[in-house]
């Protein structure tokens, strides 16, 4: 399965959506996850992919990782599995 696809799919989930429902410039707002579950969603990345995202629940738009949309999440996850390998 693709990473997005995945994503989408644990976004889809935490947004009680279809994954057809979910867009990539939507932002997790939009899409009507919380605090609580954009918490829950990065668990289930980092299980999903086996990654440590680095993430701070406390301060969600302090560190590196960007969760502005869907399509970041993405692009930040590819970064950490690429760096990982290396």
């Amino acid at each position: 399965m693709e990473i997005r696809d995945k994503v989408i799919e644990i976004v889809a989930e935490q947004a009680v959506l279809e994954p057809s429902d979910v867009k990539m410039d939507n932002t997790l707002e939009e899409l009507g996850i919380d605090s609580l579950g954009l918490v829950e969603s990065i668990f289930a990345i980092e299980e999903a992919f086996d990654i440590s995202v680095p993430f701070n629940a406390n301060n969600p738009t302090e560190g590196d990782f960007d969760i502005s949309t869907v399509q970041s999440i993405v692009a930040g996850i590819e970064t950490l599995i690429r760096d990982q390998k290396t």
